[in-house]
């Protein structure tokens, strides 16, 4: 081996043992064998603790493996760690998670006191979906879907004899990357720069719906997209308080602006493919002024913030259908020029009036002005038939304000009483509800008993009205007259929580008590959404048995209930359907510190359950019930650690996690199993993994150092 080759070698070895770079090149070899951290040339202000794994998965699971990145069956390598650095001026610390994992996470922070800092950020998030999904369709393209040869179109899925043998499985699933580099530069004492940027990607399969009028198919449609987002601030500091301004921007591109997909049915209309547009490319820019000033005299800091921005969108239209023999003619304009400005105003004030009394003030307003231009388009149906009407696209604005007044006071030392009061009102344009106000308040209690005794209570109500309803307007959009949407209708909230915590002092026991009720009653609607209630409990116990042994047990139940009203016959209310949902949680968890010379334990246990009733009663059908929706999670976890030294320790893990769901949307529904829509075949969750790992960890510096 060469003596590069040598010093780099020994250089790897370095990084991976230490984290951070040391004089390996030098003349004479290190020695190795004899590693310890007094090669590090950071000496006393270094400090690193690392993990390093392997980890065995028995089964693939889309549920266990969304965001955690164990979704294949096999063998995993893993690094964890993190550590610092510090010296008279300088400090970096750094953190990383997940490094052999599509979820790994690395993060490094650092700068010279009163000079600078910097932050570089590196992030990876896969979500998985469904490991179930089968499609016909084939990628000739990143936006473009072909039927597969042999394919024999008819009218219902019973007619695909090709449908057996030309599905292949389409996992959905995406990956998401991130990162994050900035930083800020004092130039005085005063005055300070700062600089951060950021960029989003996103690739994989999601679903789209390609429907043809009385027929559609479920499509397996690529997602490529990117997000790239600058901010740069200046700010000036003083000490009575500061004024920062700054300027962002925010560019989405997506390298799919359409998706395009050949007919599997034979329609009558001669709509043969199909093409549905994705998100648009687009740009948002926004300046902003903010600041803050302590009036010492009145003990009071007042703050504000001002800003301005504009969301810009001009990508090229699709025509009105892929169908030539509709004759749709051609569009009013090749691109729209959307564009909406945003205006953004807050106002604080935090006053002291005494030592045992605080009061608080804030206001805010929010402005969407929809300034795109509206002109007259021809509707084409999903391919099938023109609507025979032109139509004007409809720009949706608002004005949205919102203030608050809140105050606490020390009744006595052991008692804090809090209120406040909030005032809400938004305004729309082309929308039922013009105008919408909303009114609240609200109360607090924190009692400290003693130390064994804290009671904390809450509770308020808010009521939510409107000018009126434009039934007229709602009647032109082709609904009922009598609907009221839940977030535009008459709502009077009432909700009230409690939380105890008993710890008696010098006693192994704590326990924590918590409930919460809310209710929400849409009293002056007809048909909608009518009331909704929300009721849980919860119970964590501790138990320090002794010095090296603690058991922990919690327990949870929560219940939301809703009922809406609808009608069949686009008139009167004739059926209601009741939504009743409850969830059970269990845990419970035992730790054991040197259970066998320098050997600890621990042992947590989940189990959580969930039941979705729906009851309909119709005037027609009378009473039903729909099936009901369940799922069960348990997860097991055991894990023993020993301790070689006080640098070392070696840990083993053993998780067992399964998961199960009764989906009647899902249950049973293959591609063709409903006779008008080609589905992917996703079946309902019912997945169980073994994880088994075992890890090395060792400690560097002066944590590890003071330890010994």
């Amino acid at each position: 081996m060469s003596t590069f080759a040598a010093q780099l070698n020994r250089f790897l070895l370095a990084a991976l043992v230490c984290g951070v770079s040391v004089p390996v090149f030098a003349a004479a070899p290190v020695d190795t064998s004899k590693w310890t951290c007094e090669y590090c040339p950071f000496e006393d202000g270094y400090r690193g603790d690392y993990d390093v794994g392997v980890t065995g998965v028995s089964d693939d699971s889309a549920y266990f493996g969304d965001a955690s990145g164990y979704d294949e069956s096999g063998a995993y390598i893993n690094i964890d760690g993190d550590g610092s650095y510090k010296s008279e001026n300088q400090q970096i610390s750094w953190t990383l998670e997940d490094l052999g994992l599509d979820s790994r996470f690395a993060e490094i922070e650092g700068g010279n006191q009163g000079a600078y800092d910097y932050r570089i950020a590196y992030r990876e998030i896969p979500r998985r979906r469904f490991f179930t999904t089968e499609s016909i369709f084939r990628e000739t393209g990143s936006a473009e879907l072909s039927l597969p040869s042999g394919w024999v179109r008819a009218p219902n899925t019973a007619g695909f004899s090709a449908l057996d043998s030309s599905l292949v499985g389409r996992n959905i699933e995406s990956d998401r990357s991130i990162f994050e580099i900035g930083g800020r530069y004092l130039q005085s004492k005063n005055i300070s720069f700062s600089a951060d940027f950021s960029r989003q990607e996103r690739d994989g399969v999601d679903i789209f719906g390609g429907p043809f009028f009385f027929q559609s198919s479920l499509l397996p449609g690529q997602i490529d997209y990117t997000t790239d987002a600058v901010d740069l601030g200046v700010q000036y500091s003083a000490e009575s308080g500061y004024l920062a301004f700054g300027w962002r921007l925010s560019e989405f591109d997506n390298d799919n602006l359409s998706l395009r997909w050949e007919n599997p049915f034979t329609n009558g209309f001669g709509a043969d493919s199909g093409e549905l547009s994705q998100a648009p490319d687009n740009t948002f820019q926004q300046l902003s002024l903010s600041g803050a000033y302590r009036v010492a005299q009145l003990r009071t800091v007042l703050g504000f913030s001002a800003a301005a921005g504009r969301l810009e969108q001009n990508d090229t239209l699709l025509p009105y259908t892929t169908n030539a023999g509709l004759g749709a003619g051609a569009l009013p304009v090749s691109s729209l020029d959307a564009r909406v400005n945003t205006t953004n105003l807050a106002l604080t004030a935090n006053s002291y009036i005494t030592s045992r009394a605080t009061v608080r003030a804030s206001f805010r307003y929010d402005e969407r002005d929809n300034r795109t231009q509206q002109l007259v388009w021809t509707r084409a149906i999903t391919d099938s038939f023109l609507s025979g009407e032109s139509e004007t696209n409809t720009p949706y604005s608002y004005e949205r304000s919102n203030f608050s007044l809140s105050g606490e006071y020390e009744l006595f030392d052991s008692l804090r009483a809090s209120a406040g009061y909030d005032y809400k009102q938004m305004d729309r344009d082309n929308q039922e509800v013009s105008e919408q106000t909303e009114n609240g308040g609200w109360g607090r209690l924190r009692w400290q008993a003693n130390s064994a005794l804290a009671i904390d209570a809450r509770g308020g109500a808010s009521q939510r009205t409107n000018d009126f309803y434009d039934e007229t307007l709602a009647g032109s959009l082709g609904q009922n007259p009598l609907l009221r949407k839940y977030n535009l209708a008459y709502r009077y909230r009432t909700y009230g929580e409690v939380t105890a915590t008993v710890a008696p002092y010098e006693s192994p026991f704590s326990l924590t008590l918590n409930g919460f009720y809310a209710e929400d009653d849409y009293g002056r609607s007809t048909i909608g959404l009518l009331n909704g209630d929300d009721l849980s409990l919860n119970a964590d116990l501790g138990w320090a048995a002794s010095e090296t042994v603690s058991v922990y047990l919690s327990g949870g139940y929560q219940n939301i209930e809703s009922t809406q009203a609808g009608s069949e016959q686009f008139a009167a209310p004739d059926w209601t359907a009741t939504n009743d949902d409850t969830f059970y949680t269990l845990g419970a968890g035992l730790r054991i510190r040197e259970i066998a010379d320098k050997l600890d334990l621990q042992l947590d246990y989940t189990r959580s359950d969930g039941t979705s009733e729906i009851d309909v009663d119709s005037a027609s059908g009378g009473f039903s019930q729909l099936p009901d929706l369940t799922s069960t999670l348990d997860y097991l976890r055991l894990k023993l650690a020993y301790r070689y030294s006080d640098r070392t320790e070696i840990t083993t893990r053993l998780v067992y996690q399964s998961f199960s769901a009764d989906d009647w949307a899902l249950q049973g529904v293959e591609p063709a199993t409903i006779p008008n829509v080609l589905s992917l075949g996703a079946e309902p969750y019912d997945d169980d993994q073994f994880i088994v790992g075992i890890g090395f960890r060792y400690r560097i510096g002066e944590a590890a150092a003071a330890s010994e």
